[in-house]
């Protein structure tokens, strides 16, 4: 019942060593599996593995995480071993990647989710201990945009560790944080690109009372009510997906129902990112605009097209726009776009840190003022 339009067509294999914990092997286990009947009409073949964690306990099939080696008439072979790099959270594909890919994509999400933990954490810092630059609407909309990823990166980082305690209770949970701040950060950065339509492209500045309690109800109770319903109908859309002990890594807590996975996941975050491009073109576009008044083409005008540059490469990253590549890794460039995707969206905050702290007078100015000394250091009337 747990496979709708399909037929078991093998016996079931399992295998167990005696008081043995079966880690760290090079290779995974090769499972051949010969077919009960042939099959002559080359229909689909799925290779699964019983999850103990479905139907409340009950359990079920689940193709996650497994891949089909090689099928003909007369076998199958498969093994399982679940992806853990980044673009795991929006891979649409759903199936599994070549080891040594998934390996080196692997290492860039770790590392790349370490640094942008470390920078997301000193932009927060920055911004919370100098009260003139939190003073503006937009400086707390990005303070919490860089709340929600800080803590997307940190439930990421501690996912793989946490699964391995086989705790269905604890993944679950884990699960239900990454889901609920990946919706956050998204939910933040399309309030982030309507804040900018607001002030830049309406001609008259739009007043709304209690501003920012309104986006932060929307930015964190949306995700809230999305989490909420999901929880509601079946708690066990979330689990552990993998069922290899082959790599002490390869368990990862995240949503196991495909449908669930496309219309909690895959279609929020594509409507956000339809939202925000159009934003992004919009304000790009107006921006251009009010310089073309100000200024006309001149020898400066290199100068006004790497600021213009700047201005939408800091856009793109604030907006999580580059996440849009998950979108084209399908087929023949699949590979590929899941390493732009991994490298941009595991770095995005290094990237804020970097246009929002570094390239901002302002910021520097404050910080000088506030951590510098010596001949660095400015005073407060500078």
């Amino acid at each position: 019942d747990s496979l709708t339009k399909a037929r078991l067509n093998t016996y079931v294999v399992s295998a167990s060593i005696e008081n043995s914990s079966i880690q760290n092997l090079n290779e995974p286990v090769t499972i051949t599996l010969q077919h009960i009947d042939q099959n002559t009409g080359n229909a689909a073949v799925h290779c699964v593995f019983w999850d103990f964690q479905k139907n409340n306990g009950l359990g079920g099939w689940n193709t996650s995480g497994c891949e089909m080696e090689y099928t003909d008439m007369n076998y199958t072979i498969c093994f399982c071993n679940h992806l853990t790099h980044f673009g795991v959270l929006l891979d649409l594909s759903r199936t599994e990647i070549d080891i040594t890919h998934d390996r080196i994509l692997t290492l860039i999400s770790y590392a790349g989710c370490g640094a942008s933990s470390l920078f997301l954490g000193i932009t927060l810092v920055t911004y919370l201990a100098v009260e003139k630059l939190r003073r503006d609407n937009p400086s707390k909309i990005l303070l919490n945009l860089c709340a929600a990823l800080l803590m997307l990166n940190m439930v990421f980082l501690t996912n793989s560790w946490l699964s391995t305690f086989n705790q269905p209770g604890l993944c679950i949970t884990v699960a239900v944080l990454l889901h609920y701040f990946l919706l956050a950060a998204f939910t933040w950065m399309c309030l982030e690109s309507v804040h900018f339509y607001l002030s830049l492209v309406k001609v008259f500045n739009v007043y709304v009372p209690k501003y920012i309690l309104k986006c932060c109800i929307a930015g964190w109770g949306i995700p809230a009510i999305v989490i909420t319903i999901v929880l509601i109908i079946n708690k066990d859309f979330y689990g552990n997906g993998s069922h290899s002990e082959s790599n002490p890594f390869s368990n990862f807590c995240w949503i196991q129902e495909n449908i669930v996975f496309y219309i909690s996941v895959v279609a929020y975050v594509f409507l956000v990112f339809l939202t925000n491009t159009a934003m992004f073109i919009t304000v790009l576009l107006q921006i251009h605009s009010m310089k073309s008044r100000t200024q006309k083409r001149s020898r400066f005008w290199n100068r006004s097209f790497l600021q213009d540059l700047r201005s939408a490469f800091s856009l793109m990253f604030l907006l999580g726009l580059t996440w849009g590549f998950v979108f084209f890794a399908w087929g023949a460039v699949r590979i590929f776009f899941l390493y732009v995707f991994s490298i941009l969206n595991t770095l995005q905050g290094f990237f804020i840190f970097v246009f929002h702290c570094l390239m901002k007078e302002e910021v520097v100015k404050q910080c000088r003022v506030h951590f510098c000394w010596g001949r660095f250091r400015l005073s407060n009337d500078s």
